[in-house]
């Protein structure tokens, strides 16, 4: 499954084009609120918050989009300083409260960044502070699967989306102190002079555009680092590329699992982990039940086995490459299966269930994905029914499972409704509040 931690250059080019533009929007903002009349100045916000949300639900529809964190963050940092100027300008008409010219787009002069770089500031704060959170980042990983699923692409999309949202931290708090620390001892409140013009605007704007210089060498330089280790995957080998679904299989019997404590994962070849021994892959878009029956049965040398779907997901990643995962059940005790062909070992689900708590990078990637997914499923739909109410009002109960219940369960591990159960359900704190806005927990 090598191609499946390689990073697509497409989605690495648009994962560093949604920050330029966000940023070049910012740019734009001020620079519009410098040039235009001070009364346009909530025109151009609206503007700019309109082409945030434009290129959000854009990006939102097509797969190769790459992560929307920091769109969504500038989005509601222009929406929060739009409505909080037009509100203290209501205020101050209504006469309730009383503020200098500067803070009122109705005024002249009006100088934007007094507000716009503390209220950004504090969004950047909440959001970072929420990011795990975050509906747009749940729906994502509904989508296109979590970060375990997505190897080198999942883990550089978390890391630098978290950094990028430190990055506008520390840059609208440099940009707040230094332009409060200038009105509160230096400015003049009579008229702005070139000086004022310097500090109150092209300061922000000079401060972006270096941020943008900044990112274009950093993610120039992470490219060139991927590309010398043979991790990128060009627009042209994508093209190329024939279509591929990978199986794997998870066998079990009674409550045990067969694991491999020695497989490798592709890129850290000097770490072993636990993962299921039985994967393979097809050069073809999908394959016929009867052949991934024959395939497992080949593999385990138990013909008698009951085969049953888990989930598959199609790759966000790379074209046409999809990942299809069963169950293959048998009868009888481990002990009746000491002679697999493949290397490996019979692991009680009780040890699984233990290190996946609390030592998880013992195991594949992909390996911690699916059995993050199963376990989710499984418990949400004994803990909560269908509308997100406990079944048993007791606040401490915690249910457990087994293999064994999975193979009795009926459960649809491919649709995502109990995933969903479990992101909002009546533990949810306000949950009624949320509840009556939202209509009902999101279920498919």
């Amino acid at each position: 499954m090598d191609d499946l931690t390689r990073v697509n250059s497409v989605q690495l080019y648009s994962f560093w084009k949604n920050l330029s533009l966000g940023l070049l929007v910012i740019i734009a903002l001020m620079a519009f609120s410098h040039i235009l009349p001070f009364y346009a100045s909530p025109i151009v916000a609206l503007l700019a918050a309109a082409f945030l949300y434009t290129m959000l639900y854009n990006t939102r529809m097509r797969p190769e989009s790459g992560c929307l964190l920091v769109t969504y963050t500038l989005l509601y940092s222009v929406i929060n300083y739009t409505i909080v100027t037009v509100l203290l300008n209501i205020l101050t008409i209504w006469h309730l409260v009383e503020l200098p010219t500067e803070f009122l787009f109705l005024n002249d002069p009006y100088i934007p960044s007094l507000l716009m770089n503390p209220l950004c500031f504090i969004t950047c704060v909440v959001i970072y502070a929420r990011r795990r959170n975050i509906g747009v980042c749940r729906d994502c990983s509904l989508r296109t699967g979590g970060l375990y699923e997505r190897g080198k692409m999942g883990a550089i999309f978390k890391y630098e989306a978290y950094f990028q949202i430190r990055n506008l931290c520390y840059l609208f708090g440099f940009l707040t102190v230094a332009v409060w620390s200038y009105y509160e001892f230096v400015y003049i409140r009579l008229s702005l002079n070139s000086r004022d013009y310097y500090v109150f605007t092209w300061l922000n704007i000079i401060a972006f555009v270096l941020d943008e210089v900044y990112f274009v060498a950093r993610y120039y330089n992470l490219y060139l680092d991927l590309k010398e280790n043979d991790e990128i995957i060009s627009q042209e080998e994508l093209h190329d590329m024939t279509a591929k679904t990978y199986l794997r299989y998870y066998v079990i019997c009674g409550n045990k699992i067969y694991l491999d404590p020695h497989s490798i994962v592709p890129g850290a070849e000097y770490k072993e982990v636990l993962d299921t021994p039985f994967v393979t892959k097809r050069s073809v878009n999908g394959i016929p039940i009867p052949e991934v029956r024959s395939i497992i049965r080949r593999l385990t040398g138990a013909p008698d086995g009951e085969l049953r779907f888990f989930f598959g997901r199609r790759s966000s990643d790379l074209k046409n490459h999809s990942v299809l995962r069963y169950f293959y059940f048998l009868d009888g005790e481990p002990e009746d299966y000491q002679d697999m062909p493949v290397d490996g070992e019979w692991v009680d689900f009780e040890k699984v269930k233990y290190i996946y708590s609390h030592t998880p990078g013992q195991f594949a990637p992909m390996a911690v994905g699916d059995l993050s997914r199963l376990a989710t499923i499984v418990l949400t739909s004994k803990k909560y029914d269908e509308e997100g109410r406990r079944k048993v009002n007791i606040k401490n109960y915690s249910p457990n499972f087994n293999l064994k219940d999975v193979r009795d369960t009926e459960l649809d591990f491919q649709d995502d409704k109990w995933v969903r159960i479990s992101l909002f359900n009546s533990d949810t704190p306000f949950y009624k509040v949320k509840k009556f806005f939202r209509g009902k927990p999101k279920v498919r």
